[in-house]
């Protein structure tokens, strides 16, 4: 644990909701110090004591100072009067100049004044972020608010990200001027929606690198889009005594729905396992294949412990058996470069929302040739050719798969979300929350009584940890409070977890327009909840 000026600077901390008691050193200055101020005071008088000063070991730049002057001011003394901190001006303005890099800030233990932790420090990256974190958060509208009298800190980013103004406004655009069923009508604003409608699939075909259009079929997430091939691929390929794969690393969408098929079949549904890192055990996909294994179906990224899987190896190896994959990208597409054609996956499939899309929208990426091999799944109209009494003429992919007036609003929503990714660079956006994730997993770390939990040797922005004799989703509302929201309980991939001995966790997970000073609010409020419990 590192050490600085602040470590005489510490709150005592005897439940959520009261103001911190500040107590300090015998040897530290304390001007008129009283014993009072060591009980419980809401209406406690900061004004005796001094600003804590920048802990400085290296030259800061303008950018850093700012950060550790407004956490401070606005976390450990909002009532107090502002006095102004013992600041020593930097030489260097430009954060990403060379020499910024040497400035390691040490740590009280709070988290807060650390412009690089070791582990950030020592990070690479091609070339320098080109995020502007101001204006990026000013397009998400719904950040600028209040919870429970807090600013609020969106932190739940896995489950669903928030959405920018550039799709809020083109989906109200959409409904107050353009709106109107697809394909089949013969007037101007059916043409309209039915371009913008196609054109949203344009989009995603170039986002994920997709040969054609024709290789993209609309779904309303990631659950329907595995169910879809699950069921449509089960049913006419699987027979008694085959096996399909997934890992124990899946969410329950890629797992229930190839159970339900493997128990209708009377096939046998096989798992790779993993190690107590969180980490797939690779080597264990060659001994689970055998001559009946008719489908290999993974994820791209696990949702509980962020681990990326090596999921081109699966699919080599699956390959060399003649085996089809499908690769769940619900927790990658919004996080890292996707190129379908170069993994070569048989199938891949996400949702809209996880991407700063609207909810109800997912996609279905299938090459040709694994597309045409696939029965309809649903009847309907758009999905034939020419239907008589007797008989139906169905129509190709990817028509065939979406049946029915499909979800035109938000599939055009969705490619409004690609363009605000686009807008930003995915690879922007990786090493962001690349950065944070690791300076989260450093500071929570840091925090006595905390135990994060995997520690997988490639991971995105999801960070999980548990608070032993404080149940996972208490600990989510205690941190509601603090204005803070994260998801607590077994996160719909109960194998992942019992597999590291546990049944639930707290998961804070980042997005482009999370800071590391809502990280410090955090790990602030970790220490709150862990000494309300001692």
């Amino acid at each position: 644990m590192y050490a600085n000026e602040l470590d005489n600077f510490r709150p005592d901390i005897p439940e959520l909701g009261q103001i911190p008691q500040f107590r300090f050193d015998a040897d530290a200055p304390v001007p008129d110090a009283s014993p009072t101020l060591a009980q419980p005071a809401p209406e406690a008088d900061f004004s005796a004591f001094a600003m804590p000063k920048v802990p400085l070991t290296g030259e800061l730049s303008d950018a850093d100072e700012t950060l550790f002057k407004s956490v401070v001011e606005k976390y450990f003394s909002e009532d107090a009067p502002k006095a102004e901190p013992d600041l020593q001006p930097s030489d260097k303005q430009d954060d990403v100049q060379p020499d910024r890099r040497k400035c390691m800030l040490k740590d009280n233990g709070f988290g807060i004044g650390i412009p690089e932790t070791e582990l950030v420090h020592n990070l690479h990256y091609e070339e320098a972020d080109t995020i502007d974190q101001t204006e990026i958060r000013k397009q998400f509208p719904i950040l600028d608010q209040k919870v429970n009298g807090k600013d609020l800190v969106w932190f739940d980013n896995g489950a669903s990200t928030q959405k920018p103004l550039r799709v809020i406004d083109g989906l109200s655009h959409f409904y107050k001027t353009d709106y109107s069923n697809i394909h089949r009508g013969a007037h101007t604003l059916a043409a309209r929606a039915t371009d913008q409608y196609e054109g949203a699939r344009e989009k995603v075909a170039r986002f994920i690198n997709a040969p054609s259009v024709d290789n993209i079929v609309f779904v309303r997430g990631t659950t329907e889009g595995i169910n879809l091939v699950a069921q449509t691929f089960g049913r006419k390929y699987l027979l008694e005594g085959d096996n399909v794969i997934v890992s124990t690393l899946d969410h329950h969408a890629n797992i229930v729905p190839w159970q339900q098929v493997c128990k209708e079949r009377k096939a046998e549904l096989r798992a790779i396992p993993i190690d107590r890192n969180g980490d797939l055990i690779l080597p264990e996909l060659e001994r689970l294949i055998t001559p009946r294994t008719k489908f290999i179906s993974v994820g791209h990224v696990n949702n509980t412990f962020g681990t990326i899987n090596d999921v081109k190896s699966i699919i080599q190896i699956a390959h060399s058996h003649n085996i089809p994959v499908l690769i769940d990208g619900a927790q990658s597409v919004a996080h890292t470069k996707i190129d379908v054609q170069d993994m070569d996956c048989d199938f891949f499939v996400f949702s809209g929302h996880k991407i700063y899309g609207p909810s109800g929208i997912g996609v279905v990426y299938g090459k040709k040739e694994a597309l045409a091999m696939l029965p309809p799944w649903q009847g309907g109209g758009n999905m034939i050719k020419d239907v008589t009494i007797e008989r139906t003429e169905f129509n190709e992919p990817p028509a065939r798969f979406e049946a029915g007036t499909p979800n035109i609003a938000d599939a055009i929503g969705l490619g409004y979300a690609l363009d605000f990714v686009n807008s930003v660079g995915i690879h922007n956006i990786e090493r962001h929350e690349h950065d944070l994730t690791e300076y989260a997993r450093q500071q929570i770390a840091l925090v006595p009584g905390v135990t994060l939990i995997g520690n997988p040797k490639n991971r995105v922005s999801v960070v999980s940890f548990d608070i032993p004799g404080i149940p996972a989703p208490q600990v989510g509302q205690m941190l509601d409070k603090e204005g803070i929201a994260v998801r607590a309980g077994h996160h719909c991939a109960q194998p992942a977890l019992r597999a590291l001995g546990y049944e639930m966790s707290v998961r804070p997970t980042f997005a482009v327009y999370n800071t590391r000073e809502e990280v410090d609010r955090l790990v602030i409020a970790l220490r709150k909840i862990v000494g309300a419990n001692n």
